[in-house]
């Protein structure tokens, strides 16, 4: 029981930051449609805040239930996770007032090419994935690591193209990303 307070501790932050990006979202999404800007996607995004709440009770619930203990690799994984959240403030920065947790596209705005999406158009999903495999695995949680990355993915496969096909119609996307990848990095030359 060691790691309760560690576990506690990741959690509580985890689900802190999540609703401090949530209230940040809904400021960026009353100021872009002020703008004008369009919402796209609302089927799809209840079941997504519904998988992220989900995989919380799952991690939880097996941590608890099963009395899964520190992974003896917490120190790599630990690691990661804090790479990845500076990936994730570097993302949500560099689109500003457009970052949201929904699809709000703003026709005619200038496509974000700076931060990590000079070479990865997705990089906050990027991050989410990485999170959802690696904090499970930190408390060696594979049932709830395995399960939402399936469930990660299968969002991601309905999300992504609306997304990206909202961003066609709209703006100038096809042309600003049409040499960058989705989710791997394009190493610059």
């Amino acid at each position: 029981m060691y790691d309760v307070l560690p576990f506690l501790g990741l959690v509580g932050f985890l689900v802190l930051q999540r609703l401090v990006e949530l209230r940040i979202a809904k400021g960026n999404e009353i100021w872009m449609k002020q703008q004008g800007a369009l919402e796209f996607g609302r089927v799809h995004y209840r079941y997504m805040v519904l998988m992220h709440v989900l995989f919380f009770v799952s991690l939880v619930s097996e941590k608890i239930l099963l009395n899964r203990g520190l992974s003896p690799v917490w120190l790599l994984l630990l690691c990661i996770f804090i790479l990845v959240q500076f990936m994730r403030i570097w993302a949500l920065s560099s689109l500003g007032k457009y970052w949201n947790t929904k699809i709000i596209v703003l026709a005619g705005a200038n496509v974000i090419r700076k931060g990590p999406y000079r070479f990865i158009k997705h990089p906050n999903y990027f991050v989410v994935a990485i999170e959802l495999v690696v904090v499970p695995l930190l408390f060696n949680a594979y049932f709830t690591a395995s399960l939402f990355t399936v469930l990660n993915v299968i969002i991601l496969m309905i999300r992504i193209p609306m997304e990206e096909k909202a961003l066609r119609e709209h703006t100038e996307y096809a042309g600003t990303f049409q040499t960058i990848n989705r989710f791997l990095p394009k190493v610059v030359k």
